[in-house]
């Protein structure tokens, strides 16, 4: 298949998944990459095609969600590899940005734990007292 045909298959097969939520989670990007891939397209350039397609027409990737939420928490943490509430508040709010309200704060704020926990990155404590990524992991029924 062109790169043409493959956008347009892209396009009909998001349409069929995504329709009501404008939301492609892993699960429906993981389908749709093997459409690509049984066509004889590399995994790259279909990554790159369906980002391509997803832009263009208005729907969020988790896949580009997690990476720009993993891209900031590791800036956030610097050569120390901690992240304060104020750079987690931070993330959070770019990564509000970037799913266009297609995912509640509760959501992101679970992705934003994730990637932090998968990726090594500690926080920061506040006070001797104030341990407020504990609380938020409570607080989101994660530990």
């Amino acid at each position: 298949m062109s790169p043409d045909e493959i956008q347009t298959r892209f396009v009909d097969e998001i349409k069929l998944r995504a329709y009501d939520d404008r939301y492609i989670d892993k699960n429906e990007e993981r389908e749709i990459l093997q459409i690509a891939i049984q066509h004889g397209i590399g995994i790259d350039a279909a990554r790159d095609s369906l980002a391509d397609v997803c832009v263009r027409e208005g729907y969020v990737l988790e896949g580009t969600l997690f990476r720009l939420i993993k891209d900031q928490a590791v800036a956030a943490a610097g050569p120390a590899g901690k992240v304060d509430q104020k750079a987690f508040d931070q993330i959070v709010q770019t990564a509000r940005t970037a799913a266009q309200g297609r995912r509640s704060d509760r959501d992101l704020k679970k992705m934003v734990v994730t990637v932090m926990e998968d990726n090594g990155l500690d926080r920061e404590k506040s006070g001797w007292f104030g341990d407020w990524y504990a609380s938020l992991k409570r607080d989101l029924g994660l530990g």
